[in-house]
C-alpha cells in the first residue's frame, strides 16, 4: 500500500568525479521546488578523483535539523557505493543499483578498505553468501529491502541513438537518470525535475534538453517495469510555495559578509573553507537593495601567513575586511594574528574546523579547534571567538563578526565546521535588511584650531577602545610594529607603559563581556525549568533538538543551552542556569570534551557526562536521542562515544 513520507531520507553514492553532487543537487532542487523543506549532507574523501563520495538529502513537510544515519532509498549506479551502503538501508526500504553491478566479486572493487571488506565477508560467510555484490543484494533483501536494477547502459544507449551523440556524451547523464530513477518509484511528478536542471543548467538548453531526456527514459523504464505497489513510498509535493532559499553553509558564511559590507577577503586554498571564497569570487558584483552595485575584492596569497596579513592591511585602510581558512591554515595565521592583536586591527578570521591533527581528514568534520582558536598566538592578547549552529546563524554571525571587530578594535574568531560548511538546506530569505553596520570609533580629524601634530592611536583610555585612524587620513599619522608600543605606536621596553598597554588592551574584552547581549553568548531550548541539560556549541545544535523533540515525545523534558559565544566565555550567564542541571550533558564533536573543560576551568562546574564523536561524520538526531535515553535511565557510563562503522 503506498504511503506519503512525512520524513523521507535519500542517499546517493559513486566515485567523486562521476556527477554524485550534481545528481544530489537535482534531486535537492527537484525537492524545494516542490515546495518540501529539506536537510542535505555531503561526505567526501579527501582527492579529487575516484574515491567514494555520498550525498545524504532528507525531505520533509516540515523544517528538518539534521541528517538520518538509515536511508530509505540508496541510489547507487556502481558497486562501490553499493557495497559501503547496503547496510544503512531501513526495513521496506529500496536499493537501486546497476544490473551490470549485480553480481560484482567483491575484491575487485578497488577502493574498499580492508576493514570494511573485513566485516562484508564475516557478515556474508555468516549467512552462507557469496562474497560479492549478489551476495549483499540477497542479504539485503532478507532485510526486506526491496531492490531495483536499473540498465543504465541501456537508457544511455538509447539516448545515444535517439539524439545522434556520441556514447561518450551520452553517458553523462548517467547520475540524472539515476535521480529520475529514484523521482520515478516515488511517484514524484518529472515536471519537478525539469524545472531543477532549469536551475541547474542555466541558459544550457542543449545540456538541459538532453538530460531531460535521459529523465523521460528512465521514468519509462520504471512504469514499465514494476507495478506502483512494488514501492510504497511516495514523495508529495508540500502545500506551501513562499520564498526560499536553498543554500550551504560556506554560502551562507559569504553571503552574510556581503550583507555586512565585507569588501576584502583573503584565502589559501583549503578544505573545507575554500568554497566561501570561490563563491565570493563567482559573486564579486552583486546589485544591492538601494539599486546600486556593490563588489569585493578575494585575492588568493601564497600562503596563509600572507592571508592573514594582507587581511590585516586591509582591515587598516578602513575596509571591512577577513581571511577564511582551516585548522592547519590558522595554525599558521599564528604570528599574524598576534600582530593583530598588538596592534589592534578590526580583523574577521572565519575557521572551518575539520579532522585533526596535521593534515588529519581535510574533507571530515570535527569540533577540535576550540581551544586554539581561543589560545592561538604566543603571549596574551583579546579576541572574541563565536561559533554557529546552524545555517541561519552562520549568516547572522557573519555579519554580526564585522561589527563586534570595529565595535572593539580586535581580532574576531568565527568558528563553523565542515559538517555546517557542506550542510544544504532550505531555509527562508536572509533578512538583509535588519543589518545594521556599526563601525565603532574612527577618528575625526582636528580642524586648524586644534591640530597639534600628534595623534595618540594607542590612547589608553578607560574602555579600552580609543578613536582608530584610517591609514592614509589626514593628520592621523601613527606607528604600526609588532614591537610594544607608546600611545603613538613607538617602540618601546618601559614597563610602566607596558603595563599600561597590557591593561588598555585587556579592558577591551571586559567591554565587549559586558555590552554583548545575552541572545548573543547563549540560547536555551527546549523546557528551561527541565533538570536534564545539555550544553553543546556548534553544529552539533541540530541533532540535540531533534534528540530532545523525540525525549518530549516519551515525555522525557529537557533543555539544551547553545554557547554561542566562546571568549570571552559567559560564565556569569551560564551559571545560574547550571545551578539547577542534574545531569548536565555535555556533547562534542571532539575527543577530549574542549568545551566541557572551559565550562569546568570558568564556572568551577564539571559534566555529569560527555557525550562525544569523533570519527569525522556529524551526529544525528537518532544516535543522541537513544545516548539521551541511556541518561536519563541511568544506565550510561558517564563518556559516550558515539560510533557508526558505515558512514
Amino acid at each position: 500500500m503506498a504511503t506519503q513520507q512525512s520524513d523521507f531520507a535519500w542517499r546517493i553514492g559513486g566515485p567523486q568525479g562521476s556527477g554524485v553532487d550534481t545528481a544530489a543537487g537535482l534531486f535537492a532542487r527537484a525537492c524545494a521546488i516542490g515546495g518540501l523543506h529539506l536537510f542535505g549532507r555531503r561526505e567526501y574523501y579527501s582527492n579529487i578523483m575516484g574515491r567514494h563520495s555520498y550525498y545524504d538529502i532528507r525531505v520533509a513537510q516540515q523544517a528538518l535539523t539534521c541528517h538520518r544515519e538509515v536511508v530509505d532509498l540508496l541510489i547507487t549506479f556502481e558497486a562501490e557505493s553499493l557495497a559501503r551502503h547496503a547496510f544503512s538501508i531501513v526495513e521496506g526500504g529500496g536499493l537501486v543499483y546497476n544490473v551490470d553491478d549485480g553480481d560484482t566479486p567483491l575484491e575487485r572493487i578497488p577502493f574498499l578498505d580492508e576493514r570494511i571488506r573485513a566485516e562484508l565477508k564475516a557478515s556474508l560467510e555468516g549467512h552462507n553468501l557469496p562474497y560479492s555484490t549478489a551476495g549483499l543484494l540477497t542479504e539485503a533483501r532478507r532485510r526486506g529491502v526491496r531492490t531495483f536494477a536499473i540498465p543504465f547502459a541501456q537508457i544511455t544507449h538509447t539516448l545515444a541513438r535517439e539524439l545522434e551523440v556520441s556514447q561518450s556524451v551520452a553517458d553523462r547523464t548517467l547520475n540524472i537518470a539515476a535521480v529520475a530513477v529514484s523521482c520515478a518509484l516515488l511517484h514524484y511528478e518529472p515536471a519537478y525535475l525539469a524545472k531543477g536542471l532549469a536551475k541547474l543548467f542555466p541558459g544550457r538548453s542543449r545540456v538541459i534538453a538532453m538530460n531531460m531526456r535521459a529523465v523521460d527514459l528512465a521514468y519509462a523504464f520504471v512504469r514499465d517495469t514494476w507495478p506502483a505497489q512494488d514501492f510504497p513510498y511516495r514523495l508529495v509535493p508540500g502545500g506551501t510555495h513562499e520564498p526560499r532559499l536553498l543554500v550551504n553553509g560556506n554560502q551562507a558564511v559569504a553571503l552574510g559578509k556581503l550583507a555586512a559590507g565585507m569588501t576584502f577577503q583573503t584565502y589559501y586554498p583549503i578544505s573545507p573553507a575554500t568554497d566561501e571564497s570561490t563563491y565570493l569570487e563567482a559573486h564579486e558584483t552583486f546589485p544591492t537593495l538601494d539599486g546600486e552595485e556593490g563588489s569585493v575584492l578575494v585575492v588568493q596569497t601564497e600562503d596563509e601567513l600572507a592571508a592573514v596579513t594582507m587581511a590585516s592591511g586591509a582591515a587598516l585602510t578602513g575596509a571591512r575586511s577577513a581571511t577564511a581558512t582551516s585548522g592547519p591554515g590558522f595554525s599558521l595565521m599564528a604570528e599574524g594574528l598576534g600582530w593583530a592583536g598588538i596592534n589592534e586591527v578590526p580583523l574577521v578570521v572565519t575557521l572551518y574546523q575539520r579532522g585533526s591533527p596535521s593534515t588529519g581528514m581535510p574533507t571530515r568534520s570535527e569540533q577540535g579547534d576550540l581551544q586554539c582558536a581561543i589560545h592561538a598566538g604566543h603571549g596574551e592578547f583579546p579576541r572574541l571567538v563565536m561559533a554557529s549552529g546552524d545555517l541561519q546563524e552562520a549568516f547572522d554571525d557573519a555579519a554580526r563578526a564585522f561589527n563586534y571587530a570595529e565595535r572593539y578594535q580586535m581580532l574576531v574568531i568565527h568558528l563553523l565546521d565542515k559538517a555546517l560548511a557542506s550542510t544544504t538546506q532550505t531555509l527562508p530569505p536572509f533578512d538583509v535588511e535588519s543589518i545594521r553596520i556599526q563601525r565603532g570609533l574612527v577618528y575625526t580629524p582636528p580642524t586648524d584650531a586644534t591640530r597639534n601634530g600628534s595623534y595618540a592611536r594607542f590612547a589608553p583610555t578607560p574602555s579600552g577602545v580609543a578613536p582608530r585612524a584610517l591609514l592614509g587620513q589626514p593628520e592621523g599619522m601613527h606607528w604600526l610594529t609588532g614591537g610594544e608600543h607608546t600611545m603613538y605606536g613607538r617602540v618601546t621596553e618601559d614597563p610602566v607603559v607596558r603595563e599600561q598597554m597590557m591593561e588598555k588592551r585587556a579592558r577591551k574584552l571586559t567591554l565587549a563581556a559586558q555590552e554583548i547581549p545575552v541572545d548573543g553568548k547563549l540560547t536555551v531550548y527546549g523546557d528551561r525549568d527541565a533538570a536534564l541539560t545539555v550544553v553543546s556549541w556548534g553544529s552539533n545544535k541540530g541533532a540535540i533538538l531533534e534528540g530532545m523533540t523525540r525525549l518530549a515525545a516519551d515525555g522525557i523534558a529537557a533543555r539544551l543551552i547553545q554557547v554561542r559565544l566562546l571568549w570571552p566565555f559567559p560564565a556569569a550567564e551560564m551559571v545560574p542556569l547550571l545551578q539547577t542541571a542534574a545531569p548536565l550533558v555535555l556533547v562534542e564533536m571532539n575527543f577530549s570534551g574542549q568545551l566541557a573543560q572551559l565550562l569546568r576551568e570558568q564556572t568551577g562546574r564539571a559534566s555529569d557526562y560527555l557525550v562525544v564523536k569523533y570519527n569525522g561524520r556529524p551526529m544525528s538526531g537518532q544516535a543522541l536521542y537513544q545516548a539521551f535515553k541511556s541518561i536519563h535511565a541511568g544506565t550510561s557510563e558517564p563518556r559516550l562515544v558515539l560510533r557508526n562503522r558505515y558512514e
